[in-house]
C-alpha cells in the first residue's frame, strides 16, 4: 500500500522524535498529525537505508529526503512503460503502464513518489509530471472491481471461507447429500485454491488449510477466515479467542489468523468475490455431472481449477497463476519440512482417581495434579495432556470405550505397592510366615473368579503381621484352616478375640468355642427330630 506523502518538517521531525526522543510509532504519530502506519513505513525505510541521525540530521532537506526514500537492495524496475499518448501542444508523452505500477505498489515499502522517480528516470523528455501521473493511475484504479480496490502486500494474506457444494449420490440408495465447499484465494494475485468436504466440521477445516498450502507450495504471513466455530471459539469484536487446533495449524506453519469482523463481509472481499469465481466457472460447469465418491468430485474440481488459475484477467491480462508466481510465492513462506498431523484438543480435569476421559477413553495423569485444569491433545494415534503449556503424559491411544490406561508412575506409592502384588509374591510372603498362613492366602487366590479382586484380601491379611506379629498370625490362620473360614475377616476376629491363644481345640470344637451356659442347649436337645424334656 502506498504510503502517505509527507511534507519534508514532518519527516524530520519523525526522525527527530524517534531517534532522539525514543518515542513510540503512535506517540509519534500522534505529535505529527499522522497514522502510526506512516510512520512506521517511514522509520523502516530509514532503518533499511542506514540512516545515522547523529550524521545525517546536518544534512539538507533534499539530501535527507533522498537518503530516506532511496530504492532498497538496488532494486530496479523492468523496463515497461512505453505508451505514447499525444499532447494538444504537438508534444508526444509517454503514458505510465497502470497494471505494472499497481502490482509494484504490492511490494513492501514502494510508493507512487518512488515509481513516478522511476518513470521520470526512463522518460526523462517525455514523461508527465507527478501530480498528472498519478491522476493517471487513479483513474486507472477506478476501473477495477471491487474487489481489486484492496490493496494486499505480495505473500502477506489468504482469505478462506466455504459455500454451498455439488451433490454427492450414495450409489446403494441413491439419497444426495449436499457437500461443502472451501475456498481460498491470495490476496494480491488472486491465486485461488477449492476443494469439496462432506461438512465443515474441524477435521475437514483443517486439513483443507493443508491441502491448500500444499497446492500453493508456500505459506502466506496472515490467514483470514470468517467466524465459523471450527476456526473461532469466540467471534468477539476486538479480542477473538481462536480454537486451540486452529492456533496449532497456525503454529506449525507459521502464520497468524485475524478473522474479519462478524456481519463485515468486506473484510474478506478477496475471498467474497473468489467464491463467486469457483460458483461460476466450476460449479457451474459440473452441474449436470452427478458423483458418487468425494475423490471423484475433487478430481474433476481440480482439472478445473487449473482452468480458473491459468486464464488472464482482463483488466490486468495476467492470470491468477502468473501473478502468483511473480508476487505472493517469492514474498511467501516456504512450507515446513514436516506436514502438519490433525490433532484435537479438549479441555478437561481429571477426577479424584488422577485420569481424565478423553474419546470415551480414560487415561492416567501424575497424581499430584488431580482436580488441575489440562488439555487433552488427540491425534489417531496418540493421546498427550499438557498442563500449563508442558506436556505431563503421552499414551497410546486405546479405542476400548470406558476403559483405562494408567501408567504405574502416575500412581501414588501406595497404589503402586497395591498394584506390585501378584500371586506369587504373596504365596512366597505366606510361606515366609508358615504353611497355615499359605493355605489361607491360597484358598483367598482361589475363591474369586477374577483374581485380581483378591488382591485386597491378601493385602489386609500381610498387614495383620504388622500388628500381630508372624506367630500369631499363624496361629490364627491355624485356626481359620481348621474351621474352614479362610476369609479376612475370620482371621481377623481370631486375633482380635484372642482365641489364636487358645491351643486345646483339637476336641469338640462347638465346646471349646461356645461358653457354658445354662440357656444354651447344644447338640444333644434335639434327636432324630423330636425335642426331648
Amino acid at each position: 500500500m502506498a504510503m502517505e506523502r509527507l511534507g519534508m518538517n514532518k519527516l524530520r521531525e519523525i526522525l527527530r522524535l524517534k531517534y532522539e526522543l525514543g518515542l513510540s510509532d503512535r506517540q509519534t504519530a500522534e505529535s505529527c498529525r499522522t497514522t502510526h502506519r506512516t510512520v512506521s513505513k517511514y522509520r523502516e525505510l530509514a532503518t533499511q537505508n542506514g540512516i545515522d541521525w547523529e550524521k545525517d540530521r546536518l544534512l539538507d532537506d533534499t539530501a535527507l529526503e533522498r537518503k530516506v526514500l532511496v530504492p532498497v537492495n538496488g532494486w530496479q524496475k523492468p523496463a515497461l512503460y512505453g505508451k505514447v499518448m499525444p499532447r494538444c501542444r504537438g508534444t508526444a508523452k509517454s503514458l505510465p503502464d497502470c497494471a505494472y505500477i499497481h502490482e509494484e505498489l504490492k511490494r513492501p515499502h514502494v510508493t507512487l513518489q518512488l515509481l513516478h522517480q522511476e518513470y521520470k528516470e526512463e522518460h526523462k523528455e517525455a514523461g508527465y509530471e507527478q501530480s498528472f501521473f498519478c491522476e493517471i493511475y487513479r483513474k486507472w484504479k477506478k476501473g477495477l472491481s471491487i474487489s481489486m480496490r484492496q490493496d494486499h502486500n505480495a505473500g502477506e494474506k489468504t482469505f478462506v471461507d466455504y459455500c454451498d457444494g455439488l451433490w454427492l449420490v450414495d450409489r446403494d440408495t441413491g439419497k444426495k447429500k449436499q457437500t461443502e465447499l472451501f475456498v481460498g484465494v491470495w490476496g494480491a494475485s488472486n491465486y485461488t485454491y477449492s476443494e469439496a468436504s462432506m461438512s465443515q466440521e474441524m477435521e475437514n477445516w483443517i486439513m483443507s488449510h493443508v491441502r491448500m498450502f500444499e497446492y500453493s507450495g508456500c505459506v502466506p504471513r496472515i490467514t483470514v477466515p470468517d467466524n465459523l466455530k471450527s476456526g473461532i471459539k469466540d467471534a468477539c469484536r476486538y479480542d477473538p479467542e481462536i480454537n486451540r487446533t486452529y492456533l496449532e495449524l497456525a503454529q506449525h506453519y507459521g502464520f497468524t489468523v485475524i478473522p474479519a469482523r462478524k456481519a463485515k463481509p468486506k473484510d474478506k472481499a478477496k475471498v467474497e468475490k473468489g467464491v463467486n469465481m469457483a460458483q461460476r466457472w466450476i460449479l457451474a460447469c459440473l452441474r449436470n455431472r452427478v458423483f458418487y465418491s468425494l475423490s471423484e468430485m475433487n478430481e474433476a474440481i481440480k482439472g478445473l481449477l487449473e482452468i480458473l488459475n491459468s486464464r488472464k484477467m482482463r483488466k490486468l491480462n495476467r492470470s491468477r497463476k502468473e501473478m502468483f508466481e511473480t508476487l505472493d510465492k517469492p514474498a511467501a513462506q516456504p512450507l515446513p519440512e514436516r506436514r502438519y498431523e490433525y490433532a484435537l484438543w479438549k479441555r478437561c480435569r481429571p477426577n479424584i482417581d488422577y485420569h481424565v476421559e478423553v474419546e470415551r477413553h480414560y487415561y492416567s495423569v501424575p497424581y499430584q495434579l488431580r482436580r488441575e485444569e489440562m488439555f487433552a491433545r488427540t491425534t489417531e494415534s496418540v493421546v498427550e495432556l499438557f498442563y500449563k503449556n508442558s506436556r505431563i503424559a503421552s499414551h497410546v491411544r486405546s479405542h476400548v470405550d470406558w476403559g483405562h490406561t494408567t501408567k504405574i508412575e502416575h500412581m501414588p506409592p501406595a497404589h503402586q505397592q497395591y498394584l506390585d502384588q501378584t500371586p506369587s509374591k504373596m504365596v512366597d510372603w505366606a510361606i515366609g510366615v508358615g504353611a497355615n498362613t499359605k493355605e489361607v492366602i491360597k484358598n483367598i487366590l482361589e475363591s474369586r473368579k477374577y483374581i485380581q479382586q483378591s488382591y485386597r484380601s491378601c493385602l489386609g491379611i500381610k498387614r495383620l503381621e504388622e500388628y500381630y506379629g508372624r506367630e500369631r498370625l499363624e496361629n490364627a490362620c491355624r485356626r481359620a484352616v481348621a474351621y474352614k473360614a479362610c476369609t479376612y475377616r475370620s482371621v481377623k476376629a481370631i486375633l482380635v478375640g484372642g482365641f489364636d491363644k487358645q491351643t486345646d481345640f483339637a476336641g469338640n470344637k462347638t465346646e471349646r468355642l461356645l461358653p457354658k451356659h445354662e440357656n444354651i442347649r447344644g447338640e444333644g436337645y434335639y434327636r432324630g427330630g423330636e425335642k426331648l424334656n
